[in-house]
């Protein structure tokens, strides 16, 4: 294996995913056409995992990029560097991508900087070309290449959103929270424990987020209570495990906390 094939992530084996709805036929239906994704969701509802599921399913590799705040359109693209004397261009992880027809996926893009979000304009249009500047290339993308962005509307302000310039690019997927049996079979199977267990967890979750915009910014996410039921699963105890995974991540306000245990000795 060589050095791209290294940084590329390969879904060797199926991601266990469940569908809500038709997200995949919608994902692959716009695979087919070359249209780039939006995934719009709330915190820890599986956003990330159906874009490794769908990697699995298309049997494309997979290049994720985590944008943050510092994210420079170098850091995406790539840049030169001084190596044993000489200058080498490093391709950055979308150009990587662009190259080898994979699908790159930017989770939270609303968190990168304005004009580092611009570059991946002519992707998601029906150019699909990546122009690095610097190089003075054009990089006409394969049809297997696939651009995904995902962000949560509920952080949004006038300072974090996608402009609609971006956003009338791409076909976007509303992501929520399951219902409650599947999300009881996800917490189940994720977290290795019983239905029952996974059901009051679930319970627990319900709870906490009719709580939302009435201190939290947001309830549990079905990823909290997999840790959760990872923590009671290994031993620990109830209470001390929901608090852990579950009460302390979501607020430090003292009033709130106790309102939280209060849930978690109701529904245990």
């Amino acid at each position: 294996m060589n050095e791209t094939e290294n940084t590329l992530y390969f879904c060797k084996e199926k991601p266990f995913y469940l569908e809500t709805g038709i997200e995949v036929q919608l994902a692959e239906t716009a695979y087919t056409f070359g249209l780039p994704l939006l995934l719009k969701g709330p915190t820890g509802c599986g956003k990330t995992r159906f874009m490794e599921y769908m990697a699995w399913k298309l049997k494309r590799p997979l290049v994720t990029v985590s944008c943050h705040d510092d994210l420079s359109t170098s850091d995406l693209v790539g840049r030169f560097l001084i190596k044993g004397g000489e200058t080498l261009w490093m391709d950055g992880p979308l150009t990587m991508a662009v190259r080898q027809g994979a699908i790159c996926y930017l989770d939270e893009i609303v968190e990168a900087r304005k004009d580092t979000t611009v570059v991946i304009h002519p992707l998601a249009d029906d150019r699909r070309c990546l122009p690095v500047e610097k190089k003075g290339e054009l990089i006409q993308a394969p049809a297997e290449f696939m651009l995904a962005v995902s962000y949560n509307p509920g952080y949004q302000s006038v300072l974090k959103d996608l402009k609609p310039s971006t956003r009338q690019r791409f076909v976007a997927i509303d992501f929520s929270y399951p219902d409650a049996e599947t999300e009881t079979e996800i917490v189940a199977h994720e977290a290795a424990i019983d239905r029952e267990l996974a059901s009051s967890l679930v319970r627990l979750g319900h709870l906490t987020r009719n709580l939302k915009d009435q201190g939290l910014q947001e309830g549990a996410s079905t990823r909290l209570l997999i840790h959760a039921g990872k923590l009671i699963g290994a031993g620990i105890d109830i209470e001390q495990a929901c608090d852990a995974a579950v009460c302390q991540p979501l607020t430090d306000d003292s009033e709130l906390l106790s309102g939280l245990k209060e849930m978690i000795r109701a529904v245990f």
